[in-house]
Order: structure tokens, then C-alpha cells, then sequence
């Protein structure tokens, strides 16, 4: 006989213990299904690793860069043992891994499978067949479904890059050596992200393009990454379309050949990391049996309720193809639960929602751009507020980046806030406050002196005054 519950949940990340715990507090019984490391990308391989390991090698940039920013200070960078520092990035991951998902799934109270689930039955009378690694398959009824799968990194069909064992933002960070140069493709917040990690590791970086750095972001973002990447000795290279990737087998070297401004050139480094985006892993599920529907990219097709095109399967976090962030994945595992279990019909507002690229400094924006203003037929008026004149980054030695704000040149209202700060995912965070608020109500407001977030106010200023010309605090 199959084991029934009222949500079945496959997949063990944000959307699914989101969803799991909303499920439980409504009085929902709930079963979670697993086939590899219970946490999903976030706490194993996405965000708690990369941003542990950013840390680090923003610690080892700081201490070789302390004697030319601060005078009287004198440090060094000695190199990196590479073992020790995943080592560590590893205790981490098991201990948040421990503590927000093993115990609170205990804590809560719903079992956990491991191993494979697959639909089967009709999609009128759907189940689940989850078998387990040593081949025993338990059949599950549900009321209801979620597929919280997540995503995996993605490699495009070039020539050759099967045959180099190539890098991905998951394998990178597990090297137990920092190569000597590192080929790294892609253009986007992972690829900014490790491309700079590893420089500031030691290795020597070149990143391939296809347009230009952080291409969703503001234009002003994309010039202060340039500056600050050449500034530490990462070489950008845009408008490069890789079409070959050999190795070298006299040095053991990758040799990838790219289309750049109409001819080809040659780029050799010791590793080549592919960060050219990540597809929705769906495979094995045979959506197929229950008439779920996916899209080109293999992504779960839902509604603006996150639900499938078969009513009693829903999706959830990156596996929909929406905005791959956690707290995304997180907003939408529990609107599943309340949709399913309750009278809600709730849809996914990204209205306000904030997005950080974890540079350094690092990349935070919140609303629209000016280009999606102005492609909205609203009249644009905005403020690029250079560091310079922002005290806290003064204070701070360290003016690179900005702040923008983009406002409704009719009304007064901001509709979106854009910054490369040392402290920009601060900033976006406050931009969620902001937006909908008019330029005069938020240059009037408070602002505590010699902080990053005092920039908003000053920015907002700057669309009736001549900011080089205020005295502190003024």
C-alpha cells in the first residue's frame, strides 16, 4: 500500500524546507524526498561555500593591500594553503547544513527519503515511486506535489569542452591547489564572482565576455567592474565567443580558441571554469507521465500561483526558470503551501525584490534600470552619485563604484536604486524601503552620519543640489 500525506516535496533546498515548515504549521502532514545532500544548492555548493571562500580571499586582498590604502599599516599576503581553506569552507557547509536543515527537519517532524522519485500512475491519480539505493521502491500518494529540484551549472556545445575535464562554480571549490591561471567564461554574477576569488587566491584570471560584465545591471556597473578588475590584474576580454577548447598535451594547458571583434585568438591557461549559466534539473521526474509541462530549458512551466499545468503538482525555486536567488526559492516554497492548503491564490511580486552580486566592492540593485524605465514609457530622471563624495567611503580609503537612482521624472517617485559598494547588498536591501517613496521624502529622512547607507540620502540631494558643495551631515 502507498504511503500517503498531503505534500510530497521533492527536493531538499530553500523552496522545499520553506514549503515543508508552512505545510507543517498549517497542519499538513508532509514527506520530503532527497536523492543526494539534503540542503540543496545553497548551504552545499552555491551560496554559503562561494561567499565563505570570497571572505577569505578578500582577507588575503586586504592584508597585501593595507600599506598603499592606510598609511602607518604594513601587512602581507603569504600563499594559500589551498587544503586548509576548503577544509574549512567544509566545516562550515556541514555545520549550517546540520543546524538549518537536519535539525530542523527533525524539529518539525516530516520523514525524509533518499533516493530517486519518479511520477507515475495517471495525472488524474498520480504518485510517486522513490527508489532507494539498494533498489527498493516505495510508492507515495500526495494530495499535492512540489518539485524543488533546483538547477546545476550549464555548459554550452563547444568544441572540444567535454574532453577537458573543465571546472564549474561547484568543482572550483573544491581544488586542493590554486592554478597558476584560470580561463574563466561568462559574464554573470558566478563568473564575476570566481573570477575574482581566484585572482585575489593568486591566480592570474581572464575573463571571456560574450557582451559585457554584469549585462542585466546598469551600464555604470558594468564600467566601475572594468576599472576595478584591471585595478587587480583581471583581464577582461568582451565581445569573445568561445567556439574551441583543447589541451595542450605537451604542457597540459587548455587552449581555447574565441571569436573576438571578427577574428580569432588563442587564450592558454592552467583551468578553464565554465560560468555561463544554470539549467533546471528535471530529469528522471517523467513529468511526461502526469502531463506537467516543461519549457525549452527544462524548466516546470507554472502559473503566477506556481502552479504546474496538472493542478496537483506544483514548482518552486530555480527549477521554474524565475530569479535562481534562495530567498526567491524561499518566498515561493511557502506560497505553494499556502496556495495549495488554503483559500490563498497568491502570485510572485519581484517588484521590490533585491539582488546582490557578491564582488568586492560588491553589486546590489533593487527596482528597474533606467533602460526598463524608459522602455516602460515612463519619463526617467536619475543620479549617478560617485563614492567620492559618500564620507564612509572616504573614511573607508576605498571610493571605487556608485550609487544610482532612477526616479519618475514626473512624479518624483524612485523606481529603482543600483550601487557597486563596499557594502551594496546593504544598500539594495534599504532600496526595498525606498522605492515608491518620492526623491524629496528620502532626502529629508534621517541618515546616520559615516555610513554607506547615508549614499541613498545624498543621492537623493543630488537631484536639487550640487552635492560637491555640502558641508558633513549638511
Amino acid at each position: 500500500m502507498p504511503s500517503r500525506f498531503d505534500l510530497a516535496v521533492i527536493g531538499s533546498g530553500g523552496a522545499a524546507f520553506a514549503a515543508a515548515i508552512r505545510a507543517t504549521t498549517l497542519g499538513k502532514s508532509v514527506v520530503m524526498i532527497e536523492r543526494g545532500t539534503l540542503g540543496g544548492t545553497c548551504v552545499n555548493t552555491g551560496c554559503v561555500p562561494s561567499k565563505a571562500l570570497l571572505a577569505a580571499a578578500e582577507a588575503r586582498h586586504v592584508a597585501a593591500d593595507a600599506g598603499s590604502r592606510f598609511p602607518g599599516i604594513a601587512a602581507t599576503a603569504g600563499p594559500v594553503d589551498m587544503h586548509g581553506l576548503v577544509g574549512g569552507k567544509q566545516d562550515l557547509v556541514e555545520a549550517m547544513r546540520s543546524e538549518k536543515y537536519i535539525d530542523v527537519a527533525e524539529a518539525y517532524g516530516w520523514p525524509v527519503r533518499q533516493g530517486e522519485a519518479a511520477f507515475a500512475g495517471t495525472p488524474d491519480a498520480s504518485v510517486l515511486e522513490v527508489t532507494a539505493a539498494d533498489g527498493t521502491v516505495e510508492t507515495i500518494e500526495a494530495a499535492h506535489y512540489l518539485i524543488a529540484t533546483g538547477s546545476r551549472p550549464w555548459a554550452p556545445a563547444i568544441e572540444g569542452l567535454d574532453g577537458v575535464d573543465f571546472l564549474t562554480s561547484t568543482s572550483a571549490m573544491e581544488l586542493s591547489e590554486v592554478p597558476d591561471s584560470l580561463l574563466v567564461l561568462g559574464g554573470g554574477y558566478v563568473a564575476l564572482e570566481m573570477a575574482q576569488l581566484f585572482a585575489r587566491l593568486g591566480s592570474k584570471v581572464t575573463l571571456l565576455v560574450r557582451s559585457r560584465l554584469a549585462s542585466k545591471e546598469e551600464p555604470e556597473v558594468s564600467k566601475a567592474l572594468q576599472e576595478i578588475f584591471a585595478d587587480e590584474g583581471i583581464r577582461v576580454v568582451r565581445r569573445a565567443i568561445p567556439t574551441r577548447v583543447t589541451r595542450d598535451p605537451g604542457t597540459g594547458q587548455i587552449v581555447a580558441a574565441a571569436e573576438v571583434s571578427g577574428g580569432v585568438q588563442e587564450f592558454r591557461a592552467d583551468e578553464i571554469l565554465v560560468a555561463l549559466g544554470r539549467a533546471p534539473v528535471t530529469d528522471g521526474l517523467n513529468l511526461e507521465t502526469v502531463q506537467v509541462k516543461t519549457g525549452a530549458a527544462g524548466e516546470v512551466v507554472v502559473t503566477d500561483q506556481l502552479q504546474s499545468s496538472n493542478p496537483r503538482v506544483w514548482a518552486a525555486g530555480d527549477v521554474t526558470g524565475h530569479p535562481e536567488f534562495v530567498y526567491v526559492a524561499a518566498r515561493h516554497g511557502t506560497l505553494v503551501a499556502e496556495n495549495a492548503f488554503t483559500d490563498a491564490s497568491t502570485s510572485v511580486d519581484y517588484t521590490r525584490m533585491p539582488r546582490v552580486t557578491f564582488t568586492s566592492p560588491a553589486v546590489g540593485a533593487v527596482g528597474m534600470t533606467e533602460k526598463e524605465v524608459i522602455a516602460a514609457g515612463i519619463r526617467c530622471d536619475c543620479r549617478v552619485l560617485p563614492l567620492e563624495y559618500v564620507p564612509r567611503a572616504l573614511v573607508n580609503r576605498d571610493t571605487r563604484g556608485f550609487i544610482k537612482m532612477v526616479a519618475n521624472a514626473d512624479t518624483g517617485e524612485i523606481l529603482g536604486l543600483t550601487a557597486v559598494a563596499k557594502d551594496a547588498g546593504e544598500l539594495a536591501a534599504a532600496g526595498v524601503h525606498i522605492l515608491g517613496k518620492t526623491i524629496t521624502e528620502v532626502a529629508d529622512a534621517w541618515a546616520p552620519y559615516l555610513t554607506t547607507a547615508e549614499g541613498i540620502r545624498i543621492v537623493a540631494k543630488a537631484f536639487t543640489t550640487d552635492v560637491s558643495m555640502l558641508s558633513c551631515c549638511a
